[in-house]
């Protein structure tokens, strides 16, 4: 049986050491109480949560599934209880606002924990996730009432939350949704439509779920400009218990090829009672702090599968004996030599190990950016929001696009047994493919940093970014140990301006160069700015191996995979350079008929 242990030297070396977490939250008010006592404390309590508890109950989920009775869904065993450890537990209210019951501590240390809750199980870990995203938008959007009947449920963990944006006919197009809201004389709405691919919309594990639901008024403009927001309850909240059923139904299960855990709902709305969040026809703008949460969770998710394909991959690659080395026998005494061995073998447990310890840096780093946007000045909170704005596509996109290969390499160590269901190993696969698809697809993730991000701003959030790695590089210019990985960062950071001006160009003249590089250029920021990560993490590896320590195994393992990192993934970058600057002609060129099979 698979098996999940959390990273915990790993999640210290980068939120200690690299980031510096301490001097973090010193410079941040309202953060008194994040001591690394209370940090480290909180952090065993999470990893033997998820070890014990959610670990456990992966392979389960995904064997049974959600069952649908009637309107009714009922999850896998052991969910329902799971999910009231967890409340019990103070889970669900870590990182939110004690006005509404919350422990105040940062967003960045809730993430620590959504990152091994999602390892251990991540279709067990979306039902608190998108109860995260719900707070997150209320707690934005909200009036003081609607935080009072509604917040303080959801922070205690009592009732769950949903994100309702897509309809049978229009997904990533929300211009084109059609769910009605009718305003009525007591100030509320009657929501009428259907929602589809809703996780969590329908479950056992809480005794009320909160929709938010993107909806058009009567009046509405068309389009985006004609969108708004709505609270919508499964039941009426009634002086802060449960009362009548409202007007909205579980129509039916989606079945899926992976995370079969997760209740994936049709949503029918048939006058459902509903309450507006935020300014009429601004819904969107509202419903982006929901799917920027969402963006950031699905980011861990890449890591996730980066991580259990790689704790999964390795002790079996150290056990199972097939061949001898090239160089002669390991394994004298076997039959024949573990498959650690061989370099093909060592190529996929690296990548995976890469992928997973720099996705970590990524990720904890955007975690700390969200903490300068709520807490931070006004100045610095500006700087925050807008590497965040930049990062967040990057994020998602390249983690769960190298998330997934990193699960497919688990399959590949296996061999014919990680295709077997009992290892879980193709689990981790099925259940990672929608990652790259869900909040957004790897495609529009792309459109957004290249056409949103970077393009309209003049280069200007880009700038901020290649700022960083600039500092850093300067630094450590005069650094011998360094140079490896400082020469070639150096080169990249000043090609990547380079080729966004090229791309820039060509689209003045024709805006399908645009479309045309936007993956490529995504990826190709991405093994950049992991670039970065690795880089910092090398340093700091460095800097403890010379000072002296007697973990001198762990830093001299971080200086060999940053090592691995910029000689076997980062070349990468050289393909994605070269197909942007092929332009957007071969793609264009054949006419629609010419199409055929």
């Amino acid at each position: 049986m698979p098996e999940y242990k959390a990273p915990i030297r790993e999640i210290q070396f980068v939120m200690n050491e690299v980031l510096e977490s301490e001097k973090h939250y010193a410079n941040l008010p309202g953060c008194e109480d994040a001591t690394p006592d209370m940090i480290s404390a909180i952090i065993e309590e999470g990893a033997k949560f998820s070890e014990r508890v959610l670990s456990p109950l992966n392979q389960i989920g995904d064997q049974e599934g959600c069952q649908f009775n009637d309107g009714e869904v009922t999850t896998p065993t052991g969910f329902k209880e799971a999910y009231q450890q967890y409340v019990e537990g103070g889970w669900p209210s870590l990182a939110h606002d004690p006005a509404h019951g919350g422990q105040g501590l940062p967003e960045s240390i809730g993430t620590v924990i959504s990152e091994m809750v999602g390892t251990a199980n991540w279709s067990w870990g979306m039902y608190p996730g998108l109860s995260h995203g719900a707070m997150n938008t209320l707690q934005e959007h909200g009036t003081d009432e609607q935080k009072e009947i509604y917040l303080t449920k959801l922070v205690s963990g009592e009732w769950t939350g949903t994100m309702c944006l897509t309809e049978p006919h229009c997904g990533t197009d929300l211009g084109l949704l059609r769910t009605k809201a009718e305003p009525q004389a007591d100030g509320s709405y009657k929501v009428s439509g259907t929602k589809i691919f809703i996780s969590a919309g329908e479950h056992d594990m809480a005794d009320n779920i909160i929709h938010i639901v993107l909806a058009r008024l009567p009046d509405a403009p068309a389009g985006t400009k004609g969108i708004s927001l709505f609270i919508v309850p499964k039941f009426m909240p009634e002086n802060g218990a449960v009362g009548s059923r409202n007007g909205v139904a579980c129509g039916s299960l989606e079945h899926k090829m992976g995370i079969h855990g997760n209740s994936t709902c049709v949503m029918n709305f048939d006058g459902a009672t509903g309450y507006l969040i935020g300014p009429a026809n601004k819904g969107l703008n509202c419903m982006f702090t929901f799917m920027n949460t969402a963006r950031l969770g699905t980011a861990l998710q890449g890591l996730a599968h980066a991580e259990w394909g790689f704790q999964n991959s390795l002790p079996y690659a150290k056990d199972r004996l097939q061949m001898r080395s090239l160089t002669g026998k390991k394994n004298p005494e076997g039959a024949a030599d573990p498959i650690i061995v061989h370099p093909a073998v060592r190529n996929m447990l690296l990548t995976q190990k890469a992928f997973a310890e720099g996705g970590r840096g990524l990720i904890y780093f955007c975690a700390q950016l969200v903490d300068k946007t709520k807490l931070a000045d006004t100045k610095e909170k500006a700087e925050a929001d807008a590497l965040l704005a930049f990062l967040t596509p990057i994020a998602k996109a390249f983690l769960t696009e190298v998330g997934f290969e990193s699960a497919n390499h688990g399959v590949q160590v296996y061999g014919g047994h990680g295709f077997i269901a009992e290892w879980g190993m193709e689990q981790n696969v099925r259940d990672a493919r929608i990652s790259m698809l869900y909040e957004g697809t790897t495609q529009i993730q792309a459109l957004d940093l290249l056409g949103r991000k970077v393009l309209m701003t003049q280069g200007d959030s880009l700038k901020g970014f290649t700022k960083m790695i600039h500092i850093f590089c300067k630094e450590n210019a005069d650094n011998d140990a360094m140079k490896p990985f400082i020469e070639p960062l150096v080169a990249l950071n000043k090609e990547w301006g380079e080729l966004t001006m090229v791309i820039g160009a060509k689209a003045m003249q024709d805006r399908e160069e645009v479309g045309a590089a936007a993956v490529d250029y995504l990826m190709y920021s991405g093994y950049v700015t992991l670039a970065y990560f690795w880089a910092r993490m090398a340093h700091k590896a460095q800097e403890v191996l010379d000072q002296g320590t007697d973990e001198e195994n762990f830093y001299k393992a971080k200086l060999t995979t940053a090592r691995f990192y910029f000689a076997r993934l980062l070349p990468r970058t050289r393909s994605h350079a070269e197909i942007m600057k092929s332009g957007a002609e071969s793609l264009m060129e054949m006419d629609e008929e010419h199409f055929i099979f």
